[in-house]
């Protein structure tokens, strides 16, 4: 888990649009540069990568495929990611036959799913054939099949994981086709930062789940399972726990359990974390209480624009009056919210006062002798009451 802490008290002149959220990051590739992102525009990060690559080198299956290809000629070569493409170039260097391989992907076709793996193309001194605009693997396939693929022999350089329906397809066109494994996804060798974000998403600790890879979300899902909290997670996920996927493919093995998710519409951690920047502010929820501006984030409140963090017996409070804005909320319900509390009706002012205090001002939320408490909602905006 991530020991960022945002400090209390009066925030910097601009508050980050993240300030006050708690986002899980699960990739295991370009981690860093995500939660670099994220954290520049004020986020708390939970860093829980949910697969881990197995080294090139070390696979048996890629030197077996790469041989393969050197030995017959593909008539077509598939590139699907420009760190694996770069990856499986610098294997073969590393088993002294870098150059016979080049050699073949000189002479075939060399179709490169999107912009960067047509960079990685490139930099391997080569040229490609095509490329899609719109990084779509099922674009690639189309053209494939419009062009007629009987009789040829295709290398599909897989990104992680086997991709059935694009093997199948070919194969059902007449293709002979050679997977070519470049790199592999397995389940983290540590597991205790996977674990910690599966029980924060259940428990709703956490704002947004970010994810960048389809294996990744089918991995998170899949540890959920064998902990026997699968249910508990995808509730928290169909609810207030937002799911941002870097696109449409990695988005799937969520959407087959039935989560809603976001996508940019360009498919990179930049602007997925522009989207984050917009849905996550989109949520939080605006008061006008006692002359101030009140708006209630993940772990931390804006008052009037100062960031001031709330332990989170004291948030749990502060949403259940803001559930009933202007209302006044009865001890024992407060009680009940209270994580832990038991029956003990005092938790309930220890826990207020500890609040009061984090807002930095008292007079937002106002007691109601022998009844409970209310948010003082400027005059106009509720008529008051109570709700117990």
């Amino acid at each position: 888990m991530d020991d960022t802490h945002i400090p209390g008290g009066p925030a910097a002149p601009t508050v980050g649009p993240l300030a006050g959220f708690t986002v899980g990051v699960t990739a295991a590739r370009r981690a860093d540069e995500l939660i670099a992102l994220l954290r520049r525009r004020g986020a708390t990060v939970l860093h829980a990568p949910a697969l881990r690559i197995v080294p090139l080198a070390d696979d048996a299956e890629l030197l077996a495929a790469t041989k393969e290809l050197i030995h017959c000629a593909p008539d077509t070569v598939v590139a699907t990611t420009a760190i694996g493409f770069r990856g499986w170039i610098e294997a073969a260097d590393g088993w002294g036959i870098g150059e016979e391989l080049l050699a073949r992907l000189r002479a075939a076709e060399l179709l490169a799913r999107g912009p960067k793996v047509k960079g990685a193309v490139r930099a391997a001194g080569l040229v490609e054939t095509w490329s899609p605009d719109s990084e779509s693997l099922a674009e690639v396939l189309d053209r494939m099949l419009a062009d007629g693929v009987a009789g040829r022999r295709i290398a599909l350089q897989l990104h992680g994981e086997p991709l059935p329906g694009f093997v199948e397809a070919l194969r059902a066109g007449g293709a002979e086709v050679v997977v070519v494994p470049v790199y592999r996804w397995m389940a983290p060798e540590d597991l205790a930062p996977l674990d910690r974000l599966l029980d924060a998403v259940a428990v709703g600790a956490v704002d947004a789940v970010s994810f960048t890879s389809a294996p990744a979300a089918a991995s998170l899902l899949s540890r959920a399972e064998q902990r026997g909290m699968r249910e508990a997670v995808l509730d928290g996920l169909r609810g207030d726990v937002l799911s941002a996927c870097v696109g449409p493919v990695t988005a799937l093995p969520l959407q087959a359990a039935g989560v809603d998710t976001v996508q940019p519409e360009r498919f990179r951690l930049g602007p997925l974390v522009q989207l984050l920047c917009q849905e996550l502010p989109g949520r939080a929820r605006v008061l006008p209480v006692a002359g101030h501006r009140v708006e209630i984030r993940g772990h931390a409140v804006l008052v009037d624009e100062e960031l001031r963090t709330v332990p989170p017996a004291g948030m749990a409070l502060l949403r259940a009056l803001a559930r009933r804005p202007g209302w006044v909320v009865a001890r024992p319900d407060l009680l009940r919210v209270l994580p832990g509390a038991g029956r003990d009706e005092h938790a309930v002012e220890t826990a207020m006062a500890r609040l009061r205090g984090a807002l930095g001002a008292a007079n937002l939320i106002q007691t109601v002798v022998k009844r409970g408490y209310r948010l003082a909602l400027d005059a106009g905006e509720c008529s008051g009451g109570s709700a117990g």
